[in-house]
C-alpha cells in the first residue's frame, strides 16, 4: 500500500525548487504513492489549500524558476496552537508525510510538526547555501551565475569610465554567494561575516588598484552587513576612485535553473520520497562528498557553521 505524500515549497524561493517538485511528484507515482502538493507554504498548510496531483502537473517546470505552488513567509507558524490546525488539514487529507524544501527557517517549521507527529523529510532548498546538512542547497548555483552574469555586465561599464563598483549580493547571514563570486570574477576585495576588512586596509588597497591604472575596481559586499552606497562615497572620499554602489536584489532569486540545480533537485527530491517509502521518519537530505545523504532533521540544525577556510585562503591568495 502507497504512502499519501505532500510536497510544500517554504521560505524564500530558489531557482530549482520547481524540478525538485517534478522529482519528487514523479518518483511518489513511480512507487505507487498518492502525491499531493501544499499551495503558499506553511501558511497553505494551515489555510487547508493542499491537492492531489498526477503526473501531469510535473509538466513543463523542471526549467521554471521559482515555484508553481508558491511560497510565503509564516512568522505566525510559531504558535503551537496554529501549528495544530496544519496538522488538522494534514489529518482530513489522510497524509502520510510532508515534503518541505526550503532553508532554515523552514526546517525549523518541519521540525515543529514532527514534534507534533507528522513525519517530515526536508530538502535544502535556499540560494544561500548556509544549511550545514548538505555541501550545496539547490539554488545556490544558478543564482551564483546570475551574481557572475550582472557582474560581468558591471565591469563593462567600470571599465568604460575607470570607476570602482561596490556590489551587493544575498546570501543572508552566509557569505557564500559573495565569497564563490569574487572567486569566480577576480573581485579586488571581498567582504563577508566571514572575511571583514578594515577602512584603511581596504582603501589602500583600492589605492593600489589606482595607482597601478586598472580599468576598474571590484568591491563585493554580502547583504545585512553595510549601507553598500555609504562604503561607496567613503572609498571615493578616501581613494579618489570614482565609486558607485549597485544592490543586485531580488533579480538574483530569478531565472531558469541551471543544468547542476535541476540534477540536484532531482536526486533529492526521489531521495525524499525512497526514504519515507522505506519508514524513515524526520530525516533532512543533502549531498555530503557528492554523494546523497540523509540525517536527523533536528540534529541538522545543531550542526555548528564553518567558514570556508579554503576558498578564503583562496581568495587572499588571488586578490593580492
Amino acid at each position: 500500500m502507497g504512502k499519501k505524500i505532500a510536497v510544500l515549497t517554504s521560505g524564500g524561493d530558489a531557482p530549482g525548487m520547481n524540478a525538485t517538485l517534478r522529482a519528487a511528484i514523479r518518483a511518489g507515482i513511480h512507487y505507487g504513492d498518492e502525491m499531493y502538493v501544499i499551495y503558499d507554504g506553511l501558511e497553505g498548510l494551515v489555510n487547508g489549500d493542499i491537492e492531489k496531483v498526477d503526473k501531469s502537473f510535473t509538466g513543463g517546470i523542471i526549467n521554471r524558476g521559482g515555484t508553481v505552488i508558491r511560497t510565503a513567509r509564516f512568522p505566525q507558524f510559531t504558535d503551537i496552537e496554529v501549528q495544530k490546525k496544519g496538522v488538522e488539514q494534514l489529518e482530513k487529507k489522510g497524509i502520510d508525510a510532508v515534503i518541505g524544501i526550503g532553508g532554515d527557517g523552514s526546517y525549523h517549521g518541519l521540525l515543529a510538526l514532527s514534534k507534533l507527529g507528522v513525519n517530515v523529510i526536508g530538502l535544502p532548498g535556499t540560494i544561500d547555501n548556509d544549511l550545514q546538512s548538505s555541501d550545496e542547497t539547490i539554488g545556490f548555483n544558478t543564482t551564483l551565475e546570475t551574481i557572475c552574469d550582472a557582474v560581468d555586465k558591471l565591469k563593462d561599464t567600470a571599465s568604460s569610465h575607470q570607476r570602482c563598483f561596490v556590489i551587493e549580493v544575498m546570501g543572508r547571514y552566509c557569505g557564500d554567494l559573495a565569497l564563490y563570486a569574487s572567486i569566480a570574477e577576480g573581485a579586488e576585495a571581498t567582504i563577508t561575516y566571514d572575511k571583514k576588512i578594515p577602512d584603511e586596509e581596504l582603501y589602500e588597497k583600492i589605492r593600489k588598484v589606482k595607482a597601478a591604472r586598472k580599468s576598474h575596481c571590484i568591491v563585493i559586499v554580502s547583504e545585512n552587513l553595510l549601507d553598500v552606497n555609504e562604503l561607496a562615497k567613503k572609498i571615493q572620499e578616501n581613494t579618489g576612485y570614482e565609486t558607485r554602489a549597485q544592490v543586485l536584489g531580488h533579480m538574483q532569486r530569478g531565472g531558469n535553473p541551471s543544468a547542476s540545480d535541476r540534477i540536484l533537485g532531482a536526486r533529492l527530491g526521489v531521495r525524499a520520497v525512497e526514504l519515507i517509502n522505506e519508514g524513515a521518519r524526520n530525516r533532512v537530505v543533502g549531498v555530503v562528498g557528492g554523494e546523497v545523504k540523509d540525517m536527523d532533521l533536528e540534529e541538522s540544525l545543531n550542526v555548528p557553521r564553518v567558514p570556508n577556510e579554503e576558498f578564503i585562503k583562496l581568495l587572499d591568495i588571488l586578490s593580492e
